[in-house]
């Protein structure tokens, strides 16, 4: 078997990450959100790619087809009407060819889901089984409405968004998939990683590729902005030990190629040429957070899935009554309590009454479709809480919660989220309807407490 090793320079920030190595024998899929994350995230990937003669594909999430003011600023004048949302669709699509071609990709190995753009958080999180499917904000459909995509026609729902990305998995065979960051701001990026995650143990015995998540979406980063082909890309400091990175290294020659190709997406450069060149760098990384394995033998002492420092992830936009309100997610943490999951989290100052908190946990079994198991939403409000499954509220003592200044413990029935053997989970802060802070989605796998039954005769 021949390696390839891509050899970097190690600084003060990266000399503990391993470089990214490629054997002769990989096939490379490329899930990306958005067309023109394929080339910030992974034009070196696909450049290395090529070069070597791997399989390679890409696969779009969406037609990136609600970015209103990028389509204002490329048509010169405002994009409102929904058949003029779904021509900049078009246009996207078109861009996402282009942008390909200029890194050496054939049409042929780029494929278009079509889902909505700025949607699919929405139908990740409600829009499941017995659930009516999304309806897109600006392009008013329901359905996958471009010709061009992978299956035209498709509901805006949760199954058929994990069949397309299953179906599209088992035929390219993959060894390593690139795929957004559970840990990325923007929601579409966020949902592509969770169901690429649910169709790959969907498929885990047929296939196991290696999974690399990339990061696009941070406040405040990358930094400096603008094109500066000279820098190094490093995560930001509160992912640098989060998660186990990898690094691939771009020679001169293929740093000048991406920048060619990130221009190709002609609506989205016009719009943020210096952040978009702030990915144009000597390097390219991809890393996860690791599963935290809950099971028998950690007893009842909590596991810690987050210890951050909140203040300093204050949204820009939020107003002066925002930014005076706001709670930041200082700790999360998780722990078996007898048939119970326990997660608590604690703040970064006292809860005032406007406040919520949202908990979501999702939980997965390989022995029933996911579409089928709960999807449990836990609103904390000032004086109570309220429980979902997707839209459907359940009854509010089916959750049990402590709530305290600074801290909040919610105690969960295994039974309520499906008996399940993994849990997606993540947390929010909000005033309102106005985001505050969140902590990522987090793998939890699950090895369930041995619970002893009495004997009939007892």
């Amino acid at each position: 078997m021949v390696v390839f090793s891509f050899s970097f320079s190690a600084t003060a920030a990266d000399e503990d990450w391993p470089a990214l190595r490629f054997d002769e024998h990989d096939r490379i899929l490329i899930l990306a959100p958005h067309p023109d994350d394929e080339v910030i995230a992974c034009g070196g990937v696909i450049q290395h790619a090529l070069s070597r003669g791997l399989p390679i594909e890409v696969v779009f999430y969406t037609m990136g087809d609600n970015n209103q003011w990028s389509f204002t600023l490329y048509r010169k004048h405002p994009v409102i009407e929904p058949h003029a949302v779904r021509a900049m669709g078009e246009v996207r699509h078109g861009e996402a060819l282009a942008a390909g071609a200029a890194l050496g990709l054939e049409a042929a190995q780029l494929k278009f889901l079509g889902y909505p753009d700025f949607g699919t958080l929405h139908i990740w999180q409600q829009h499941w089984d017995w659930a009516s499917p999304f309806r897109s904000m600006l392009t008013h459909v329901t359905q996958v409405p471009y010709t061009n995509a992978f299956r035209p026609g498709a509901p805006y729902k949760g199954e058929e968004i994990l069949r397309d990305l299953k179906d599209t998995i088992v035929a390219f065979s993959p060894t390593r998939i690139f795929v957004s960051h559970p840990g990325d701001m923007n929601p579409d990026h966020r949902s592509l990683y969770l169901f690429t995650r649910i169709a790959l143990w969907d498929l885990e015995k047929e296939l196991q590729p290696a999974l690399h998540p990339f990061l696009v979406h941070h406040a405040h980063w990358p930094a400096p902005r603008g094109y500066d082909p000279a820098l190094r890309l490093v995560p930001p400091p509160d992912f640098s030990r989060a998660c186990a990175w990898q690094v691939l290294s771009l020679t001169p020659g293929q740093v000048e190629t991406k920048e060619r190709a990130l221009k190709q997406h002609a609506s989205q450069f016009a719009y943020a040429a210096a952040y978009l060149e702030s990915f144009v760098r000597e390097n390219e990384f991809f890393g996860d957070y690791p599963a935290v394995k809950l099971g028998v033998s950690s007893g009842d002492e909590p596991i810690t899935l987050d210890a951050r420092s909140s203040e300093a992830h204050i949204p820009d936009q939020l107003t002066e009554e925002e930014r005076a309100s706001f709670v930041g997610i200082e700790k999360r943490f998780i722990r078996f309590d007898g048939s119970n999951v326990v997660v608590s989290l604690g703040f970064s100052r006292p809860i005032a009454r406007t406040v919520g908190v949202d908990v979501h946990l999702f939980g997965y079994r390989s022995d029933k479709p996911f579409s089928e198991m709960p999807k449990l939403r836990v609103q904390v409000g000032a004086a109570s809480h309220a429980v979902y499954d997707q839209s459907r509220e359940l009854p509010g003592n089916s959750v049990q919660g402590v709530r305290s200044d600074r801290k909040i413990s919610l105690q969960i029935p295994l039974e309520l989220m499906g008996n399940p053997e993994r849990i997606l989970t993540d947390a929010r802060t909000r005033l309102s309807f106005v985001p505050l802070d969140w902590v990522a989605w987090r793998t939890v796998e699950v090895a369930a407490p041995v619970v002893e039954n009495p004997s009939p005769d007892e």
